[in-house]
């Protein structure tokens, strides 16, 4: 007959054959979930409006951000990362993206939030480009599942405005 270590081997194998099977339907189960996220945010407050001693213009902003992100989990997803960014054209580049905030969500329990926050991160233009200048607001996000590839997708709001001064 065979030796212990084929059939190990033997066993082994159709384990890990069966364990990619099952992976590779999970991965493909993903491609008929169909999200519908939604998101709302407002620019409460104005902070600060600056030039700094570089030249460079730099905004703070208090935020109010309130997204259902419920329907991007599935069965399949280990967790979502999203982000805000401030995105505007200048004459040097077509687009300027520029990250306010950003969290992990682990769980669907977690994924309908409010939250008031002020940027996270520095809203600065290199350059005196900021004045008066219209921008969108952007939630972005990225669905890790357990198995498969990594999903993106954004949602883009726009209509958002600068003062024409500095404060």
């Amino acid at each position: 007959m065979h030796s212990f270590g084929y059939r190990i081997n033997a066993l082994l194998t159709f384990s890990v054959t069966i364990l990619a099977l099952m992976c590779a339907i999970a991965s493909f189960s993903d491609n008929f979930n169909s999200p519908s996220p939604s998101s709302e945010v407002q620019v409460m407050k104005i902070n600060w409006f600056q030039k700094k001693p570089d030249g460079d213009d730099e905004v703070s902003l208090t935020l109010n951000i309130s997204a259902n992100l419920q329907s991007l989990f599935t069965w399949n997803t280990k967790q979502v990362f999203v982000f805000l960014a401030a995105e505007y054209q200048t004459p040097k580049n077509v687009l300027n993206q520029i990250s306010l905030w950003d969290g992990i969500i682990p769980a669907k329990e977690h994924a309908s939030f409010k939250i008031q926050a002020t940027n996270k991160y520095r809203f600065t233009d290199q350059g005196s480009n900021l004045r008066g200048k219209e921008f969108n607001l952007t939630l972005h996000w990225h669905v890790m599942p357990k198995t498969g590839k990594m999903f993106a997708d954004k949602l883009v709001m726009p209509g958002y405005h600068l003062p024409k001064a500095y404060r």
